[in-house]
């Protein structure tokens, strides 16, 4: 559906420029409207158009490694979406859906082309569409960074090792320390006192006896939590790695896109010093 000018004043984007440039603007772009749960662009689709929103409300999301839907950004009116990969020119690397009945505007590479041109202050604000992206996707990253690697851990582990965990935590602590020792005091003391009538005399028979099997069975008790330790270690090393990868992957995406802004603005530049 053509675009008129009064449309085009709804975006923040556009709003500084005057009637001619809005006129000209409106010959160029699209409108499109879209029904609730309607797909705008799917993931890995060619990425000739971005979208700016009139109306209405989209979903922005990606899909991790754990295959998991992850909300990338909700658009408010008068905001870019799909336009990091437009100025590019990969494949969409997020899909969009609406929500409810939505009205986008349709921007081609060449419209924002012409749009710099007559604006050059323009690049700025797209400048800072990016900007929002990228701090939306260092919080992305923080977010997915929460997942604790004790607490997945836990929520696998079974009754058998977290009673481990508990008997090696109470037996590498001073309480336990305290409590064995009085009970050895206590124990060879009565001994001690009984002479004759003593159930362990001295040197404490049944006593080594006891301590013996206690050693047999707490040495593999506390093998268990440490295998248990290096799980969560292992987890947290790959969870670590996982979030680093993301972290570079964006990082150097989101460079090579300021990149080639800055190569447009550089082009723009001559040629409106060339121009009289």
């Amino acid at each position: 559906m053509p675009c008129n000018a009064e449309i085009l004043k709804q975006v923040r984007l556009f709003s500084t420029m005057d009637d001619e440039e809005l006129a000209i603007l409106a010959g160029q772009v699209d409108v499109k409207t879209f029904v609730p749960r309607q797909r705008i662009y799917k993931m890995g689709s060619p990425s000739g158009r971005a979208y700016v929103l009139i109306s209405g409300s989209v979903r922005v999301t990606t899909v991790d490694d754990d295959n998991q839907e992850v909300v990338v950004d909700q658009p408010g009116p008068g905001e870019f979406f799909g336009f990091a990969s437009m100025l590019e020119r990969t494949p969409h690397q997020t899909e969009a859906t609406a929500e409810t009945d939505t009205t986008c505007i349709e921007v081609s590479p060449d419209d924002i082309l012409a749009l710099i041109q007559r604006k050059p202050h323009a690049a700025m604000d797209m400048l800072s569409v990016l900007g929002r992206q990228f701090h939306a996707a260092q919080q992305l990253i923080r977010i997915r960074a929460l997942r604790h690697p004790n607490q997945v851990i836990e929520e696998q582990g079974t009754f058998a090792e977290r009673l481990a965990d508990s008997v090696a935590t109470f037996g590498g602590s001073w309480t336990f320390i305290i409590i064995f020792l009085v009970f050895m005091v206590i124990y060879s003391a009565i001994n001690v006192t009984l002479r004759q009538r003593a159930w362990d005399p001295y040197p404490f028979i049944l006593l080594n006896l006891f301590l013996s099997m206690l050693a047999a069975l707490q040495a593999p008790i506390i093998m268990m939590s440490q295998n248990r330790q290096d799980k969560k270690d292992r987890l947290r090393s790959e969870l670590d790695y996982d979030v680093n990868r993301s972290a570079h992957a964006e990082i150097q995406g989101l460079a090579n896109k300021l990149h080639r802004v800055g190569e447009r603005l550089d082009d723009i530049e001559e040629s409106l010093r060339v121009s009289p």
